[in-house]
């Protein structure tokens, strides 16, 4: 077990509404300096069909993506004592500083990924923020009982404020 701090910043930007949190970045996601790196992590492909778009491949694109549809992204924890990418693992989790994200953005909705960030979020950030989040179901490989086409509603409905209606 290793004791880890959280690698890089979060992305959002001024017009940022909706705040994505994960739990903690997997070995892979701090290997490459960026969220959801791992390629098996459904993350990016939900976010591009959520969104209509194509997956972005690089970190810019993935930026931009975030930004374009008005949301933030970070995880919940600062630091930790973890063993790989194991969220079942973490030990001795200390929360990010959310006014990191809440002086930059009018955040209005928070969705974490997956139940540990869902769990660290109401006990660490929810005061601060002042709002309730919904969890939905983590994008990550280790959760292989949701397929990324079960993924995809679930995850509509819980951005379903900042996602546009499709016209017929």
């Amino acid at each position: 077990m290793s004791y880890v701090e959280h690698p890089f910043p979060p992305v959002a930007g001024p017009d940022s509404r909706v705040l994505i949190l994960g739990s903690f970045p997997s070995v892979r996601s701090r290997e490459e300096g960026f969220f959801y790196g791992h390629p098996r992590n459904r993350f990016w492909p939900l976010m591009a069909a959520l969104y209509s778009e194509e997956t972005p491949q690089t970190i810019p694109e993935r930026r931009a993506l975030i930004l374009r549809h008005g949301l933030a992204l970070w995880d919940v924890i600062a630091s930790c004592r973890i063993e790989g990418s194991s969220d079942a693992s973490v030990r001795d989790a200390a929360p990010v500083d959310i006014r990191r994200v809440l002086d930059t953005a009018d955040i209005r909705q928070v969705v974490c990924n997956g139940a540990l960030a869902g769990k660290l979020y109401a006990r660490y950030l929810q005061q601060a923020v002042g709002l309730e989040a919904i969890i939905a179901p983590s994008t990550s490989p280790a959760n292989a009982a949701w397929s990324l086409a079960r993924l995809i509603p679930v995850w509509h409905d819980a951005l379903a404020l900042h996602i546009p209606s499709k016209k017929a």
